[in-house]
């Protein structure tokens, strides 16, 4: 048996020496594990990844610069021309220059971010492709194959016009061998038929 020693203090209950690694909180393998607590806010990364795609695809359209180009215009005449207590950014239009740097560093990020996308999407389309191509290109070669079978079993079977002329060089010899006997009088009689016709 194993050794046993006494544990729990002065109880006097005794366990096995290997018992304590079996009765350690091991994780199960049949059962998700709980979901750790996380500090950092925790995101789906495909949609954020969708969401910068579409603020790139609206940043490269004539209609943002249209409005950026609205509200230019607007900040600029209201801070020029409103009454004194109602202007918000003075003649240099530093908050203005501050907003247009802002927006210009969170574009170049998302635009790149969009990017960065498309190429994925596009590596995966070029594999897929070359893929296909290669998979075309076997198909073809295997029916060139057996296109080039199919011609040399061609060139071995006897064509009709062979046949014909293989059994009237047969009929020939016939006739030979039997002294002018008719092998086939019903093609005499076709043949005599039309020498008639003709005389006619």
């Amino acid at each position: 048996m194993a050794p046993e020693r006494e544990s729990g203090g002065g109880r006097g209950e005794r366990t096995p020496a290997g018992a304590t690694a079996a009765t350690r909180s091991r994780p199960r393998l049949d059962q998700p594990r709980a979901p750790r607590r996380r500090l950092l806010p925790e995101w789906d990364p495909e949609a954020f990844g969708r969401l910068s795609e579409r603020i790139a695809r609206f940043l490269g359209t004539g209609r943002f610069i249209v409005w950026m180009t609205i509200v230019i215009i607007v900040w600029v005449l209201w801070n020029i021309f409103a009454p004194r207590d109602l202007r918000f950014d003075n003649y240099p239009f530093i908050f203005l220059t501050l907003m247009l740097s802002l927006q210009a560093s969170y574009a170049a990020p998302l635009i790149l971010l969009a990017q960065n996308r498309q190429d994925d999407r596009d590596r995966v389309n070029l594999e897929q492709d070359r893929k296909q191509n290669e998979r075309s290109i076997a198909d073809t070669e295997y029916l060139t194959r057996e296109i080039a079978a199919l011609r040399i079993g061609l060139g071995e079977v006897a064509t009709r016009d062979w046949i014909r002329s293989e059994l009237q060089d047969m009929v020939k010899e016939l006739e030979e061998r039997g002294n002018g006997r008719v092998v086939f009088p019903a093609e005499r009689s076709e043949r005599s038929r039309g020498r008639d016709v003709e005389d006619r």
